[in-house]
């Protein structure tokens, strides 16, 4: 039915990355302190959610230090790029350093090059699961960070602790015309709307997930679910896993709760409520954004698309 989402995986802004992960090294401490020793290596500074970048023109670079010019801190294995060079996060406010400007991945994202998003995306997630994870659940007893950061363990069980991701979905849903549905969350500014997301449930796929959202949030049965491509959205760890759906029954009912207003749009409907100032859409970093311009069949404009710092998760 209508377009079909073709590539869509390769679009995404925050899937993007350049770099090795280094995953079979991190288990390796004394690989890891040969990196941190390296002249060659670089290191980014992240503190809640915010690093260094240097503006040239319409483009953005990350602010990378050697390790010597740094304080001491949790330094965290980020990757290695084609050049053998090693990335680490070192987790440290950047102000004071001597050079670049503060800046948050929503306000660069668009303007990196693929190395340096995704060194920027991974740095924002690991250290807000760093932040978040200093105390055992099983115990209550403090952690310390080992595997190059990517594993706590626990100081007094010695139980050991990953990354953690919470799984959502989001979906567009289309109809037999081949409209789309987009809706406005009730926590949204007035305008800005989306599609259909949510966390996925324990026990459940990711395809009833979608198919339990649509229904749950605007009353709507579904069908077909089908996977399009997925990223981190690290505000504050979630995997958003993208989806088309079509509609079974097109009456809306919205559930109040979450959303507060949901509706069906043509692509001329669409374009004309973004040119009246009537619509605001999912800027650029997110899944939202690549599915309704995969429906539209055309780039959506954007100075359409609502600003870095609105809604956190669409």
């Amino acid at each position: 039915m209508g377009r079909e989402p073709a590539g869509l995986s390769r679009s995404l802004l925050l899937a993007r990355s350049a770099v090795d992960r280094a995953a079979a090294h991190r288990s390796d401490p004394g690989w890891v302190d040969r990196a941190r020793r390296d002249d060659r290596t670089r290191v980014l500074p992240i503190s809640a959610g915010r690093t260094l970048v240097r503006r040239v023109g319409d483009r953005v670079s990350l602010e990378f230090f050697a390790p010597a010019e740094l304080p001491p801190c949790d330094l965290v294995l980020l990757g290695v790029d084609e050049d053998d060079v090693t990335y680490f996060a070192a987790r440290t406010p950047g102000e004071g350093l001597g050079r670049g400007v503060s800046a948050g991945l929503r306000e660069v994202a668009t303007m990196l090059s693929d190395r340096d998003l995704g060194l920027l995306v991974s740095a924002v997630g690991l250290d807000s699961w760093h932040s978040g994870h200093r105390y055992c659940p099983r115990c209550g007893g403090r952690t310390a960070p080992a595997d190059g950061g990517h594993v706590r363990i626990c100081l007094s069980d010695g139980s050991r602790h990953y990354p953690r991701l919470d799984p959502a979905v989001i979906a567009l849903v289309r109809d037999g015309d081949d409209r789309c549905l987009l809706a406005r969350a009730r926590s949204w500014p007035e305008q800005h709307f989306s599609v259909i997301t949510g966390y996925v449930d324990l026990g459940e796929s990711l395809e009833q997930a979608v198919l339990r959202e649509i229904a749950e949030e605007v009353g709507i049965v579904a069908s077909a679910p089908v996977y399009v491509g997925s990223q981190l959205w690290p505000f504050p760890g979630s995997l958003m896993a993208g989806f088309f759906a079509e509609a079974v029954t097109t009456a809306v009912t919205c559930d109040g709760a979450e959303i507060v207003e949901a509706r069906w749009w043509t692509r001329q409907e669409l374009t004309d409520a973004m040119r009246n100032g009537k619509l605001r859409l999912p800027p650029k970093i997110s899944v939202g954004h690549h599915l309704i311009e995969a429906w539209y069949g055309q780039r959506l404009p954007s100075e359409f698309d609502a600003s870095p710092d609105g809604p956190t998760n669409w």
